[in-house]
C-alpha cells in the first residue's frame, strides 16, 4: 500500500490492522473487580455531621459579615463596588445620606438596604476584593440551606457582625476622632 493512501494514524504508529495490546493476562471483567476489591480494604473515613461539626480551612468563603468600626459605626459606606463585583448579580445595595442627628457610618453616606441572595451566590469572593472599607468579609459559617427561599435572601440586618463589648449601637456621633480620617489613617507613633 502506497503511504499517500495510508491514515495518518496508522502512518504515525506503525499500526495496520492489529488487535489493541492488553496490558494485563486477567480478563476485563476480573480487572473491573480488582478496583472493587481494592477498595474495599481501605480505611472508611465518617464524618459525624451534625454531632460533631466539620472544621474549615482558616481562608474558608462561607457567609458574608458586614464589619463595625470599635466604637459601633458600621464600615459600610453604601459604595455599591461590591453589587457591581458580583458576576451572579447577588448583591443589592441602596445608599443613604448620613447626617449629624443619625450617623451610621463615618462617611457621608452608609449603606441603608443591603441584601445578598444566597440562592444566587456563588461565594467566589469577588464582592470582598472590590469593598474599599474592608467592611464586607467572609467568615466560616458553611450551614446556609433552608426550606424557605425567602428565608435565603439575608438583610443588612442579618449581615450585620454583632455588637462587641465597647461598641454602641447606631446611629451616634463619631467617637474614634472629628473626622472620617481619623476611622481610615492610622495615627503616627510617636517613638
Amino acid at each position: 500500500m502506497p503511504d499517500e493512501k495510508r491514515s495518518e494514524i496508522e502512518r504515525s504508529t506503525g499500526a495496520r490492522n492489529r488487535p489493541a495490546v492488553r496490558d494485563s493476562v486477567l480478563p476485563a471483567p476480573a480487572q473491573g473487580f480488582g478496583v472493587t476489591f481494592a477498595q474495599i480494604f481501605r480505611k472508611v473515613t465518617t464524618e459525624q455531621y451534625p454531632f460533631e461539626p466539620k472544621v474549615t480551612k482558616p481562608r474558608y468563603h462561607g457567609r458574608h459579615v458586614l464589619n463595625r468600626h470599635p466604637d459601633g459605626l458600621e464600615k459600610c459606606v453604601g459604595c455599591e463596588l461590591c453589587a457591581w463585583a458580583c458576576p451572579a448579580d447577588a448583591i443589592y445595595v441602596e445608599g443613604g445620606d448620613n447626617t449629624e442627628d443619625a450617623r451610621f457610618s463615618p462617611g457621608e453616606r452608609y449603606g441603608a438596604v443591603y441584601q445578598i441572595n444566597y440562592l444566587r451566590c456563588i461565594f467566589c469572593g469577588l464582592c470582598i476584593e472590590a469593598c474599599p472599607t474592608r467592611s464586607l468579609t467572609m467568615s466560616n459559617d458553611f450551614e446556609l440551606a433552608d426550606d424557605n427561599r425567602r428565608d435565603l435572601i439575608y438583610t443588612k440586618e442579618q449581615l450585620m457582625a454583632p455588637l462587641l463589648p465597647g461598641m454602641e449601637a447606631p446611629p451616634h456621633p463619631m467617637r474614634l476622632g472629628d473626622d472620617e480620617k481619623d476611622y481610615y489613617v492610622r495615627a503616627a507613633d510617636p517613638s
